[in-house]
């Protein structure tokens, strides 16, 4: 008997009004492994554009502090998916945010680049291997959820139509991905990160997937080993298989809700406003 899901419920939802739920429905009851490993996925994708590889580079985060910069990044992400961008720890996630990247030089166009992947890389993550595809209404909130987001972060010229921001993210891939030493420093970086959450022994086959679930031009951004065709195929098969076991599973009863989970870097629990790089005193 297939899986029963909240797929009609959101289906009787307004994607454009009714947005907020619909992605926190998605999110945190049907997809959860499924947006954690494809927001994971999409971020990784943002490092292959030399203009936000070498801010990184230079902050040193990513060589000092990997862990407390992915769980500040996952916290953030998942106050807004889980409470709403609406909420008061919305906001408030919404304002540390900001405030993080007005410490830095980040073009519009960098911004909008970022934005894109929220929205299209966890819909072309459940289309390769969720358990079901997103549906149409999904798909919309998602696009019109980052959107606002992006309204609220102060980002100029954001698309208003879905299909037109999904070729702006393409575009902007073919015309700024390019191998530096940058990108690949802050690419290993993260890939070790990934690596250590795992026993020692497990770490080559850790790489070794990673690279596996990276298309070609990611690949070639990072200078990373190109994988073997038996290596992709077997990542893929698993977690096909994974797919479709899920769906002879019951449905989930409670959200899974990651502001809630043990944090490697907060293990007492987190403070939004704790969150992020510390701000250096003025000299």
């Amino acid at each position: 008997m297939p899986r029963p899901s909240f797929l009609e419920q959101v289906r009787a939802l307004d994607p454009l009004a009714d947005h907020q739920r619909i992605v926190y429905l998605s999110s945190c009851y049907e997809f959860p492994f499924d947006t954690t490993r494809s927001l994971e996925l999409a971020l990784f994708r943002t490092f292959c554009v030399p203009s936000i590889s070498a801010l990184l580079d230079r902050t040193g985060e990513f060589h000092a502090r990997a862990q407390k910069r992915y769980d500040d990044t996952d916290l953030i992400v998942s106050e807004l998916i889980e409470r709403g961008y609406d909420s008061e720890r919305g906001r408030r996630a919404l304002h540390q945010m900001n405030q993080q990247h007005g410490r830095l030089a980040i073009s519009n166009e960098d911004f909008l680049y970022v934005l894109s992947t929220f929205i299209y890389e966890p819909i072309r993550w459940n289309a390769r291997y969720g358990w079901r595809p997103m549906c149409e209404a999904e798909r919309l909130a998602m696009f019109y959820f980052w959107r606002e987001v992006g309204r609220r972060m102060g980002i100029k010229d954001i698309p208003g139509d879905y299909a037109e921001f999904e070729r702006y993210g393409i575009e902007y891939e073919r015309l700024h991905y390019l191998y530096t030493e940058a990108n690949r420093r802050v690419g290993a970086a993260t890939v070790e990160l990934f690596a250590s959450w795992l026993p020692r022994p497990l770490r080559p086959l850790v790489r070794r997937a990673i690279y596996a679930l990276l298309d070609d031009a990611v690949i070639a951004g990072f200078g990373f080993p190109q994988p073997s065709p038996t290596m992709r195929r077997l990542v893929e098969g698993a977690l096909r298989l994974r797919a479709g076991l899920l769906r002879f599973l019951p449905a989930r009863r409670h959200p899974r809700l990651r502001t809630e989970m043990r944090h490697r870097s907060y293990p007492a629990g987190h403070r939004i406003e704790e969150l992020g790089p510390p701000v250096e005193p003025h000299r």
